[in-house]
């Protein structure tokens, strides 16, 4: 069985809690944390990849414990036309996937560091973040 990549969103009464732990001992699932990220408000995105034969139960449980979680099927794109380096993004951005160049005071956008919050998407005044499905 191929490992399933999943995003899980979580508020900051999940952050302290073991959902990870009891996917592991109660699910018998194997995880890998590709990414994740906490922000100040200990508000939580991660990128996990999941596999076992337990995995709908698994994902049962998360979304019992009020975890949003979304299928690692889509990804987030800047627009380089409509961009106008603004800089609004890289304060929103929680693992500092958009940071401005100081160099040529440009925004820049590294995917690998994106965990897909799409905070990004929501501020920009010009819509230049775009999901990508």
């Amino acid at each position: 069985m191929a490992p399933e990549k999943i995003v899980l969103r979580f508020g900051a009464e999940k952050a302290d809690k073991p959902v990870i732990y009891h996917l592991a001992k109660d699910y018998d699932l194997i995880i890998n944390i590709v990414k994740a990220s906490i922000n100040p408000h200990k508000e939580g995105t991660m990128v996990l990849e999941l596999t076992g034969e337990r995995y709908a139960e698994g994902i049962a449980y998360l979304r019992e414990q009020g975890i949003s979680v979304h299928p690692l099927t889509t990804e987030v794109v800047r627009n380089e036309e409509k961009c106008t380096h603004c800089g609004a993004c890289t304060v929103h951005c929680p693992t500092k996937a958009l940071f401005i160049d100081r160099s040529s005071m440009e925004v820049r956008f590294n995917e690998d560091e994106c965990v897909l919050c799409l905070m990004c998407v929501k501020i920009c005044p010009v819509k230049a973040m775009e999901v990508k499905v």
